[in-house]
């Protein structure tokens, strides 16, 4: 049995994303000036955390707000940063590039709701999923031969790993979920990408929920560098590794744009 933590983070705020406007892959937009002020925040936030291994979508958004979050790591500023086209955000075929409001007329005009319809040229929310399946597969593989075996190569305990100022925090806080963990995985993706992600871990794999959570709470959009935490036990068979336990810790948290907020 392997046990690791698996942190989300959503990129930081584009232009697009302020004017309302669908990205999707074919739109390959740089942060604003408040998306790099919210991944300097976040990885403030996280600064602690001993991350072993960061995976993050191929888009430039994506790409900024990892470095950024990275270059901020007390310990992680020289890890590996693997581009994952596997993370990319959903396409969203003819409505990239168009306001968000297109996508509910188009939606309206098929008689579906915003959230399941597929734009001609997008992708399905069911391929999204597929997506995510084949990235847990490849991720869960190289957990087991990287860490597994041999135990987490000399890290730290998760105690020491994540700062003694954060393990003392109390309720809300950075490390939440990690006592006892040593290996920790960031993923940075996009809104659309970690919305259909979480939902697969927590109605698909049937993760087990914090106590007093909605689902419906859980489920909801993820802001700009909103981050979801899960933490997942593997074992292995002879068809290879297979997910034996997972819980949620935290979705879509935001704790680390208070700041900004104020600030504004």
């Amino acid at each position: 049995m392997f046990t690791f933590s698996l942190t989300f983070i959503r990129h930081g705020e584009t232009q697009y994303n302020r004017d309302k406007l669908l990205q999707g892959q074919g739109v390959d937009t740089s942060l604003s000036e408040t998306g790099l002020q919210q991944a300097e925040a976040v990885g403030r936030y996280l600064t602690d955390i001993t991350f072993n291994n960061v995976f993050v979508s191929n888009l430039q958004r994506t790409v900024q707000t990892a470095e950024i979050i990275l270059r901020n790591n007390t310990h992680s500023s020289g890890t590996e940063m693997v581009l994952e086209p596997l993370l990319r955000e959903r396409g969203f075929g003819v409505a990239e590039g168009r306001p968000k409001e297109d996508l509910k007329k188009m939606a309206n005009a098929a008689g579906q709701s915003c959230r399941d319809f597929t734009p001609p040229g997008g992708e399905t929310l069911e391929q999204v999923k597929r997506r995510f399946q084949k990235f847990l597969k490849v991720l869960f593989g190289q957990m087991l031969d990287e860490h597994g075996r041999s135990g987490p190569n000399g890290s730290p305990p998760a105690d020491t790993a994540i700062g003694a100022a954060a393990a003392a925090s109390s309720e809300v806080a950075a490390d939440d979920g990690l006592r006892g963990v040593s290996v920790h995985v960031l993923v940075v993706s996009h809104g659309a990408y970690i919305r259909v992600a979480i939902r697969h871990l927590i109605e698909n794999l049937k993760c087990s929920l914090p106590p007093g959570s909605k689902t419906s709470q859980l489920l909801s959009p993820c802001p700009n560098t909103g981050i979801s935490r899960f933490i997942l036990t593997l074992s292995q068979s002879g068809s290879g590794p297979v997910l034996s336990a997972a819980r949620c810790v935290f979705t879509n948290r935001k704790d680390h744009l208070e700041t900004l907020a104020a600030a504004e």
